[in-house]
């Protein structure tokens, strides 16, 4: 639309209207979002962010599992993972029962998962690799399981490493621990991992992350890191931004210095709110 020097956007949307609209609210720029019943167009209203759920306390008893293991806890939108620099190994899940599995009886039995009610840490990059990692070394005890993925995962996960898809798989998230470890990279003095406004889809697509932090004049600071050229950077943006709480008046948008293209910075100058976009 601002191409075409539009002076406003309407979105007509058969489904995702409502988050649509509420970030439309956080441009500046009028954008009007609509839904089709039939021949009419009616106005869709911004519906709230999803909120974040509370993890079960028996979830978070397997913490201590994940710290032995040598992996990071992770608690995210109420699910609590183990991350190595960014990228999940492991996952607390709900352990199946058997009403689950009543229609994999033609499965062999020694690959269906434990019958047994409660949770287990699952081990492995990725659901896949989860149940490919229980299938193939399931007799491992847990901590000895997770620190062998632990230490394959560090190993590639550095700026020195040859390309991998260990070090190509969640790069922003990369690049989240990387100023976490090293916080004056983006002139903070501190900074930590929080919820992002809306659940991640998949390990398999780079998603922005979220962190809070205080920089050095002692404000505190929000900080979206991102990495290739991403379309849906600036829409997450406004959604991070909308749902801040009042003491953060600095946003940063921070991913590598290449990726800093002329379109991010012309859609982020159509936010209602400021934000400073800075490269790594």
């Amino acid at each position: 639309a601002i191409r075409q020097e539009a002076v406003s956007l309407d979105i007509v949307a058969e489904h995702g209207g409502g988050e649509l609209a509420r970030r439309a609210q956080g441009f500046e720029f009028p954008i009007g979002v609509w839904f089709p019943e039939e021949r009419t167009l009616l106005p869709v209203v911004g519906e709230a962010a999803p909120p974040v759920p509370t993890p079960p306390p028996e979830h978070l008893e397997l913490i201590g599992l994940i710290e032995a293991g040598g992996a990071r806890p992770l608690i995210e939108r109420g699910i609590v993972t183990g991350d190595v620099r960014g990228l999940e190994v492991c996952r607390v899940v709900d352990r199946p029962t058997v009403g689950n599995f009543a229609e994999l009886n033609e499965i062999p039995p020694e690959m269906i998962p434990s019958r047994e009610d409660g949770v287990v840490l699952e081990v492995g990059v990725g659901a896949n690799d989860r149940e490919a990692f229980q299938i193939i070394h399931g007799h491992l005890p847990k901590v000895d399981a997770l620190a062998d993925v632990v230490a394959a995962v560090t190993a590639y996960r550095n700026s020195d490493a040859i390309q991998h898809p260990l070090n190509r798989m969640a790069p922003e998230r990369y690049l989240r621990w990387r100023v976490e470890a090293e916080p004056s990279l983006l002139g903070l003095v501190e900074l930590r991992p929080v919820d992002p406004p809306v659940p991640r889809q998949s390990m398999k697509h780079t998603e922005p992350c979220v962190g809070h932090g205080i920089d050095e004049t002692d404000r505190r600071v929000a900080v979206v890191f991102s990495s290739g050229v991403d379309l849906d950077l600036v829409p997450f943006v406004a959604d991070v931004v909308l749902g801040l709480p009042g003491e953060i008046r600095r946003v940063i948008v921070a991913l590598p210095s290449r990726d800093l293209v002329r379109l991010t910075r012309d859609l982020s100058a159509l936010l209602a709110r400021p934000v400073e976009l800075l490269g790594l």
